[in-house]
């Protein structure tokens, strides 16, 4: 449907993020020897890559809000693109526009792009009035985050120090089972170093009920448990470019400026038409 399919890919920005050695044989000390120093190489590898995220979140954290331009690929071979602000600042918030015909939105307004919001715990889209029904005569339709997510994955989301910022996301690097060091590319005309990180379920923390509650959307077949994130660091310890897959799902997102963004708000209640309920009615059907 198709309140249920934009409701279960607009949000998703959470996601959360060593080494391994080998040796040879060449006898019972020299074996040894090697296995000891290959151990201390794959610590200190892990160490050092670890140092590095961890100055990359706490920067990305420390600035609070940025301008990134954001795809996300369910699988369907119809990438949705969002381009805006993310705030976290002062709880997680976004202002995005995103392609309509991508999101299926098409009947509910003539324009091209529809500009999304998420404040306070719940959804927002900027719409074309509508003849009848909930939506008659307003200019937005609000989905609360707990018929996106779930009673559990909207406290995880929403809860003290939020939980679908890029920031909140990078946090979850240091429990990563397995993170690699990939070298040095250009990304967006950047210097940068690329890092990859696999999490499995006993790795997501708070964002396993946010991503796979048994009420959320998003518990109906799209991850398999894992999440791999790609993060490309570049100058002023900052990510250029974050990469989340989820099964199915791929979210990417490229930061063109960090902090100093607008502040963003909720639309006035009375120009708001509320559909939450009836999200949660098709996700019971």
């Amino acid at each position: 449907m198709k309140l249920r399919y934009t409701a279960a890919w607009v949000g998703l920005t959470a996601a959360a993020i060593v080494a391994t050695s080998a040796c040879g044989s060449e006898g019972a000390k020299s074996a040894a020897e090697t296995a000891d120093k290959a151990a201390t190489d794959a610590v200190d590898k892990a160490d050092t890559i670890m140092a590095a995220l961890t100055r990359a979140t706490d920067r990305t954290e420390e600035l609070g809000s940025a301008e990134v331009r954001t795809t996300t690929d369910l699988g369907t071979g119809e990438p949705i693109a969002m381009d805006g602000t993310y705030s976290w600042g002062d709880g997680y918030a976004l202002d995005v526009e995103m392609d309509t015909e991508a999101a299926q939105m098409q009947e509910l307004t003539d324009s091209p792009t529809v500009r999304t919001l998420f404040v306070d715990g719940a959804y927002y889209y900027d719409i074309d009035p509508q003849p009848a029904g909930p939506l008659q005569g307003k200019e937005w339709m609000k989905i609360d985050g707990t018929a996106v997510f779930g009673e559990e994955g909207a406290a995880a989301f929403n809860g003290a120090g939020g939980g679908g910022s890029p920031a909140d996301s990078m946090k979850g690097l240091k429990y990563a089972s397995d993170v690699d060091d990939l070298g040095e590319e250009t990304v967006n005309g950047k210097p940068t170093t690329h890092y990859r990180a696999v999490l499995d379920q006993n790795d997501m923390g708070k964002f396993k009920e946010a991503l796979g509650g048994e009420d959320s959307l998003l518990n109906s077949g799209v991850g398999d448990g894992t999440i791999t994130m790609e993060i490309w660091v570049g100058p002023k310890d900052l990510p250029v470019r974050l990469k989340q897959e989820f099964g199915t799902m791929t979210v990417t997102m490229d930061f063109d400026k960090f902090g100093a963004t607008k502040k963003i708000v909720a639309p006035p209640a009375d120009q708001t038409g509320d559909l939450t309920d009836e999200v949660k009615a098709q996700q019971q059907g």
